[in-house]
């Protein structure tokens, strides 16, 4: 519970935040990544009971068919600093592959 408390209040902190500083133009957004291919990846399948290669497998399952590798979640964050995203604030950008589609 703590964990997704403090997940809940990211996305409403910035909310807040880019309501409180659009008149100054500062874009406030956030990144919320799905299973990526880090280190933690291996603590994550234990806490599911699974060994990696099993967690691994049920990547094949989302949308995309695959765990989000670094670079991924880094071109969404470059994404959101360049000027492409001139217009967007305020927003929560997941970047898991389409794992909450389904």
């Amino acid at each position: 519970a703590p964990y997704c408390a403090s997940k809940g209040a990211v996305v409403l902190l910035t909310k807040a935040m880019a309501i409180d500083h659009g008149e100054q133009n500062i874009r406030i957004n956030c990144i919320c990544p799905g299973d990526t291919e880090t280190e933690l990846l291996s603590n994550e399948a234990a806490q599911v009971g699974q060994t990696l290669d099993e967690f691994l497998e049920g990547a094949s399952k989302r949308p995309l068919g695959r765990i989000g590798l670094p670079e991924d979640i880094a071109k969404a964050a470059l994404y959101l600093a360049s000027e492409a995203s001139s217009f967007v604030t305020g927003t929560t950008l997941i970047v898991d592959g389409g794992g909450l589609a389904g």
